[in-house]
């Protein structure tokens, strides 16, 4: 069984923040799969589906980002799951707007919701949703992230729907290489 979480804050103020993409881009590939979230288990939004032969069991935690780790740790010891097993879907400050990369492992970089997770193991699969850093260095990156995503960005990831469900997909099949070499070298040259 793999896991899949989108990272986000529930409420609705929160629904469109840059913070919040992870819990779009989940919610976007379960309804792409025709399922819903059905119900709310492990201080989560929870749903079940198969995609081939692999259960997936997919979470968007309620417990706000700081505390992400707590739903996801309830999760991985009820279902046995291994840290290797769980794949997250967040926003990322260091990769630019409109821009995705896949990665396993490494630190927090300042990601409250990661490092929430990272407390109960760091080799996790990270699909990294590019929001990039504020362009007024005034600007405080926590004010930036709980901003709301700009009509351009929203676009974006419209647009790139169909690449975002082939890239979960590839990594929740355990087609991990084949993700990174299509989709991270894609974006790389695009810049």
């Amino acid at each position: 069984m793999k896991l899949l979480v989108g990272l986000g804050n529930p409420g609705r103020e929160h629904v469109l923040n840059r913070h919040n993409l992870g819990f779009l881009l989940v919610e976007a590939w379960v309804l792409a799969k025709g399922e819903v979230f059905r119900k709310q288990e492990f201080k989560a939004d929870t749903a079940r589906m198969k995609l081939g032969d692999q259960d997936v069991f997919v979470m968007k935690p309620r417990t706000f980002m700081n505390r992400s780790g707590e739903s996801i740790a309830e999760a991985m010891q009820f279902f046995k799951i291994s840290i290797e097993d769980v794949i997250v879907v967040h926003d990322e400050i260091d990769i630019p707007p409109k821009s995705f990369r896949i990665k396993r492992g490494g630190g927090h970089g300042g990601h409250n919701g990661l490092r929430s997770i990272i407390a109960h193991g760091e080799n996790f699969l990270r699909f990294r949703a590019g929001v990039g850093r504020p362009e007024h260095p005034g600007i405080d990156v926590a004010d930036y992230v709980l901003g709301n995503l700009s009509k351009d960005e929203l676009n974006f990831w419209e647009q790139e729907m169909d690449a975002v469900i082939e890239a979960l997909d590839l990594c929740l099949l355990e087609k991990i290489e084949i993700a990174m070499n299509r989709f991270n070298r894609k974006i790389e040259n695009k810049g």
